[in-house]
């Protein structure tokens, strides 16, 4: 029995050696509450600092999305190769084996199709079925300058107070509409009200102008949209700019989905995200897998 009187006492309290408390790894998060900041560290990976997300959500708005036509086909291949998924409760349900290990974020905004105005969103879940599915983060569009710029601003705010009480990161999206410019200016103004309004995780798109002050002017992790379909070269030459310039991962979906070959295209990624790989050689690789239809080991966390 332990602490019997009179027995010698063995304890070892360490008294030379100071209390450690590790500072956390993410920029603007290191007040989060214990939940939050785990969640982060299966977002991104800790030996990094960075994430590849697989966006998988188009569906919610646009319908069966070409290489999105079959989940279960044309996506599970690439889930060991991506940090985390972006994607709806409906095909996580329906499509994603539950014995995976990625760190998933929700699309929990939504509401109005292709056919409609796309700004004119709500909550579309509510935290409790977040928490159910074990997810990391949920996702929320936010639409400056939008016509519902004010509606989609507080469902981000709403969200966050539930991501808040439940310990579930919120990832606040910034959606460039039809008439709306991708530039620095914009990309700032837009990136910082989600930041500023309590958004854990921003993501937005890269602008070859200027990039480095959206990302010095959002205090919290700012991970970059793949967008439009490029060049796998194009591609992987943005991915490796936003990283150099400051964002803590990228958000790709087309970009890798839509590849010639996905999971040499996801791999790729990955060398240029974590390692720093030079997008002409990230290329060369993704052509020497996609030519062997070699598959590597998933980068470890």
């Amino acid at each position: 029995m332990a602490d019997i009187e009179g027995q010698t006492e063995q304890k070892e309290f360490y008294l030379d050696i100071p209390a450690k408390n590790q500072a956390f790894f993410l920029k603007g998060s290191g007040a989060l509450d214990w939940g939050i900041q785990n969640r982060l560290s299966r977002i991104f990976n800790p030996c990094s600092g960075k994430t590849v997300m697989l966006a998988i959500d188009h569906g919610y708005f646009q319908g069966p999305t070409t290489g999105l036509e079959r989940v279960d086909v044309n996506i599970v291949p690439l889930v060991p190769y991506a940090d985390a998924l972006m994607l709806t409760r409906g095909i996580l349900r329906s499509s994603i084996p539950s014995s995976g290990r990625n760190a998933i974020v929700l699309r929990a905004s939504g509401g109005p199709s292709i056919l409609k105005e796309l700004s004119n969103e709500q909550l579309a879940m509510d935290m409790e079925d977040a928490v159910r599915l074990n997810a990391c983060g949920v996702a929320v569009q936010v639409f400056v300058g939008g016509e519902f710029e004010t509606q989609s601003i507080h469902n981000l705010t709403r969200l966050v107070d539930r991501g808040n009480r439940y310990g579930v990161a919120v990832l606040g999206v910034t959606a460039v509409g039809k008439n709306m410019t991708r530039d620095a200016k914009y990309l700032r103004l837009a990136v910082r009200i989600c930041a500023e309004l309590g958004a854990h995780i921003v993501k937005t798109y890269f602008c070859p102008e200027g990039f480095e002050t959206v990302a010095a002017s959002c205090p919290v992790p700012l991970v970059m949209a793949g967008g439009k379909k490029l060049p796998e070269l194009d591609a992987l030459k943005m991915a490796h700019n936003a990283i150099q310039q400051g964002a803590s991962g990228v958000d790709m979906g087309r970009n890798i989905f839509q590849a010639d070959a996905p999971v040499a295209m996801i791999q790729a990624v990955g060398k240029v995200v974590h390692e720093g790989l030079k997008p002409e050689h990230a290329y060369d690789l993704y052509q020497t897998l996609k030519n062997e239809k070699k598959i590597e080991a998933p980068v470890g966390r």
